[in-house]
Parts: C-alpha cells; sequence; structure tokens
C-alpha cells in the first residue's frame, strides 16, 4: 500500500463517504446494523447532538491508494474541559478495516490535531457531547444482536488502539435481563416495601405534559450527577431540547419512569427505548424507496429493550429507588412480550447501579472499553 492520505470531512460526497464506511467494512456481517442514513447525516452535522455548541471538532476520512479506508472524528468538549480544569479531547466514530497503518495514520492525526489545540490528554471512542450512544470498543461477545445506540466493532479494533499505544481508561459494561425467566420474586416484593417506608412512587412518564416532566428529568440530573464523574456533565438547555424532541419522536412511554417523593417532587428516573435496531436493519438503514413504511410496520414486532440512562439523587440512593425503577421497567417488557432487556452502558465504577441491576435479575454479558493516551 502506498501513502495514506488523511483528508477533513468538508462536502457533501465526503459527508456521504463518511456514513457509507461501515457499511463496507461490515459487509456480510450479521450482527451489524446500520442507523437510517438521514439520522448518521444529522449526527455528523450537529444536528441530533450538541457538537458544534460543545466545542471545536473535524471528521476526517483515510484513504490509501484511491480507497476508503478508514474514518474517525476528533474533537474538543470545552464545557467539560471548562468545568473540569482539564485540556482533554476525544476521538469518535472511529471505524477503520484491519490495517494498523491506517489505524495509525488516523490516531497520529487527531493527536497532533489536539496537540495544536493546546491539549494534553485523549479520550475515545466516545459518544458526541454528553450523548449516551455508540461509546467505547466492543471488546467481547461480538455475536449476540447489538441493540439501539449501542456499539457493534470487528475484534480486531482492540488491537488497534492498543497497537498505537492507547491503553485502558474505563470499561462500559452491558447488563442482561431475560424476560422470560421472571422478575426474582424476593425483588418484587422488596420494591412495595421500599415505596412504602420511603414514601416514593414510580409512574410512567406523562407525554401529555412532556415539557414539564422533561423539565423534572432535568431537575434530577443536575442534582444526581456526581461532580467526580470526569466524563460528564449536566446537560444544558440544548441538550435537554433534544431530549425532549427525541422523546416526543421515539419513547415508548411505557418503558420511561419518574420516581417521585411523597410531595411529588422528582427523585429518580430512567431512559428506555425499544430495540429499533431489530427493524433497522431488516430495511439496511435505508428510508427509500419504501423503508420507513417496513420500518413502521416492523417495529410492532420488536421484542427487546435498552434502558440507557438511569439517575437518583443522593438523597434517595440505597433506598429502593433504583431498584423501583428497574421493577416497574421490566415488568413494562414483560407485558409487553419481550424476550429480553439491557441495561447498559453501566461504567465499571458505578459500584451501586451495577449492584441495582444485578438484584433486578441481569447478568453481566457486554464489555466496551474505553481507551486513554497522554502526551
Amino acid at each position: 500500500m502506498g501513502r495514506i492520505n488523511i483528508v477533513k470531512v468538508e462536502n457533501k460526497a465526503q459527508e456521504k463517504a463518511f456514513i457509507k464506511l461501515p457499511r463496507i467494512i461490515y459487509k456480510g456481517d450479521d450482527a451489524y446494523v446500520p442507523n437510517f442514513d438521514f439520522e448518521a447525516l444529522n449526527t455528523i452535522r450537529g444536528k441530533n447532538n450538541t457538537i458544534k455548541e460543545s466545542g471545536t471538532f473535524e471528521h476526517i476520512l483515510a484513504y490509501g491508494d484511491g480507497e476508503l479506508l478508514g474514518r474517525a472524528t476528533v474533537g474538543i468538549n470545552k464545557d467539560i474541559n471548562e468545568a473540569k480544569g482539564i485540556k482533554e479531547g476525544y476521538i469518535a466514530l472511529f471505524e477503520c478495516f484491519n490495517n494498523k497503518e491506517v489505524a495509525k495514520e488516523i490516531f497520529a492525526y487527531c493527536i497532533k490535531w489536539l496537540k495544536d489545540r493546546g491539549m494534553n490528554r485523549v479520550l475515545g471512542p466516545l459518544s458526541l457531547p454528553n450523548g449516551e450512544d455508540y461509546r467505547g470498543v466492543l471488546i467481547d461477545n461480538f455475536q449476540e444482536p447489538t441493540l439501539v445506540m449501542n456499539t457493534y466493532n470487528k475484534p480486531y479494533y482492540k488491537e488497534l488502539f492498543e497497537d498505537f499505544g492507547f491503553k485502558k481508561y474505563w470499561d462500559c459494561y452491558a447488563y442482561k435481563y431475560n424476560v422470560k425467566e421472571g422478575l426474582q420474586e424476593r425483588f418484587g416484593k422488596l420494591v412495595p416495601y421500599a415505596m412504602k417506608k420511603y414514601g416514593f412512587t414510580v409512574e410512567p412518564i406523562d407525554m401529555k405534559n412532556v415539557d414539564s416532566e422533561v423539565d423534572d428529568i432535568k431537575t434530577i440530573i443536575d442534582k444526581a450527577m456526581p461532580e467526580e464523574w470526569m466524563e460528564f456533565i449536566p446537560p444544558d438547555d440544548n441538550q435537554i431540547n433534544i431530549i425532549r424532541k427525541h422523546l416526543v419522536k421515539i419513547v415508548d412511554p411505557k418503558l420511561v419512569y419518574i420516581a417521585r417523593d411523597e410531595n411529588g417532587e422528582p427523585i429518580g428516573f430512567n431512559l428506555a427505548l425499544p430495540d429499533y435496531n431489530q427493524p433497522l436493519k431488516e430495511i439496511d438503514g435505508r428510508v427509500l424507496p419504501f423503508g420507513f413504511i417496513k420500518f413502521l410496520m416492523r417495529r410492532k414486532k420488536i421484542n427487546r429493550m435498552r434502558l440507557f440512562v438511569l439517575f437518583v439523587i443522593p438523597e434517595y440512593r440505597k433506598k429502593g429507588v433504583a431498584g423501583a425503577i428497574y421493577y416497574n421497567c421490566f415488568r413494562a417488557c414483560e407485558k409487553k412480550g419481550y424476550d429480553y432487556a439491557e441495561g447498559s452502558t453501566i461504567w465499571e465504577y458505578n459500584d451501586v447501579m451495577m449492584r441495582d441491576v444485578v438484584k433486578a435479575g441481569a447478568k453481566k454479558y457486554k464489555t466496551y472499553r474505553i481507551f486513554e493516551m497522554d502526551f
């Protein structure tokens, strides 16, 4: 192979190449599920995230002998850096053929880009600013389906990062709850006891009052997000508006719950989605000519879901609130006839959350690794 060229994405043709590359890499791989093309385009244009507002970034493509071989997004989240007093950049949306030289050129470009802007550290792959999707490199259990907005990659991706010199930062875990096995009897008894003892309720989100419900969700996040979580800061108004928009468009209100104290004040919540990857896989992410119609028809056959966010304010931790939310969400899965539910991704330092999901009957079944490098 000749020289590898790194090209900045600057026009529509290059954007198209950026979102097309995964289809080429994963051709014939049954585990891969493409997103809607228009959603992938919205992602890199910053229409369904706050990548533009949160800092500077660049999408890049890697070519060798005229052939597209890799891609990545490199960026700086100035909001997190200012809040945490750090100089850190991120790599996201990384895809590459099994070629260490190509990966090396991509990573070297990203690190130089960050150095030139005064950064001294990089993490990746991360979700785009403050997101909960496509985080980490999958390092085990490649044979089971990948659920909505979660990462899938070839097994060699881990080696590409390690060969360049990246080290493990943290692992994030996915937990699987087998709906067919039923909720643990003991757990079902403990939840009503905790709700009565500590005076809280758990109810499905009220989509008729979605604005006030989302305001309550923001209140919970502001109170619940620990300052020591270096990778996160509470969402700003722009990010909350994105959550609001997505809830209206794609949420199943029977899977989203808000816990309140005896005075009706919000103390905890979860966000969960049906596994839209199931109908997406059947239409290969393409809307036209009949893809969206097929998607609408086949989403009725979805039989699994992903719970991807759960927060409880400090005063109500270790009082069964998270367990009660899990319990209600998993019971809803039973009623909908789902086969299983996934809780992901839970950072390995979040002992309380891992304990709660295990108590609910879920088992760890996938690992996603986030890498770091100082420079």
